[in-house]
């Protein structure tokens, strides 16, 4: 009932991990296919391995989270190994790439071609918390050039994880350079960069990186993830898959981004919050939704979100 495809790659279920929470190591990597998720995605790798920011730098708060943790990974070798270690759960094993810059990219996505146990690939262009890096997918123009040398150069299903926007203009603007290439899907939306919380008994901000400013997660950002996810589902070629990251705890929220026009959407801080336990939570949930209005499979009701207006979409 749950099943997706996303470039021709099967998925048992369409709900999995984001990177960044609880998949930096191989052990949270087997937790992960070890759970109902319906596959594993690696924390987003560098060239080298990074520590990242100093803690406190992460946050749970009843509204979601807050976060500045500086891209620490073990480096894209390691997730690289891992491949092999997963294959025995036989879930679609997608890595997560950040490189420092360009150069970076190119060599980490040049070594994971010939890996078989590597599904998909999903560059990061929208890192909000690394001091004096500015997150590529704000920059159009290098954006546009970042990808004609990644595609120059790769053979395997690769999608892009997207930072949230808020003009409509910048939507369509992205779109046009995203459909100018081959990808397989975006993921939409990482945290909303650069928000501030504050402990205000104490006087104090919850983190310490970044005079306190970091990505907010959760509940925070939901609505602007599902704006994001509905206007690329609208605006992006068919074949680009849309994949929702963005405030989904529950069956409702997973139901509301598919109706928006995502084929897969990924956990983040709900996963930080309660543990690989979430996908099999989240799955019957949903689940239970479909039953109810009498839905066989998310494909029935992808993308027919009622609006004033009747939209069209190939």
């Amino acid at each position: 009932m749950l099943q997706t495809k996303i470039a021709n790659i099967k998925l048992a279920n369409c709900i999995y991990n984001a990177s960044g929470p609880a998949c930096s190591s191989l052990e949270e990597l087997q937790a992960l296919g070890q759970s109902a998720a319906g596959a594993i995605l690696s924390k987003s790798a560098t060239l080298a391995p990074r520590a990242g920011n100093p803690a406190p730098r992460y946050v749970d708060t009843p509204w979601g989270s807050i976060n500045s943790m500086g891209l620490p990974n073990k480096g894209h070798a390691y997730y690289l190994a891992a491949a092999k270690e997963l294959a025995s759960f036989q879930k679609p094993y997608i890595v997560s790439v950040s490189g420092m810059s360009l150069a970076d990219n190119l060599k980490m996505i040049a070594a994971m071609q010939e890996e078989e146990n590597i599904a998909a690939i999903e560059l990061n262009l929208s890192c909000p918390n690394l001091p004096g890096k500015p997150q590529t997918a704000y920059d159009f123009e290098q954006t546009e050039k970042v990808l004609a040398a990644v595609f120059a150069q790769n053979n395997k299903p690769l999608g892009v994880k997207l930072p949230p926007y808020f003009d409509l203009l910048h939507f369509e603007q992205m779109a046009q350079i995203l459909n100018q290439f081959p990808l397989s899907f975006v993921s939409c939306i990482n945290s909303i960069g650069n928000g501030l919380l504050i402990d205000w008994e104490k006087e104090e901000t919850l983190i310490r990186p970044k005079d306190g400013f970091g990505g907010l997660g959760g509940d925070y950002i939901k609505a602007t993830a599902l704006a994001n996810v509905r206007q690329f589902y609208l605006l992006l070629r068919p074949e680009i898959s849309v994949v929702a990251v963005g405030g989904i705890k529950s069956g409702q929220d997973a139901f509301e981004h598919i109706l928006c026009g995502a084929k897969a959407v990924q956990i983040g801080t709900h996963l930080m919050k309660t543990g690989p336990s979430c996908f099999a939570q989240i799955s019957a949930e949903l689940t239970a939704i479909m039953q109810a209005k009498g839905y066989q499979s998310i494909e029935d009701f992808r993308g027919k979100l009622k609006t004033a207006c009747p939209v069209l979409k190939n």
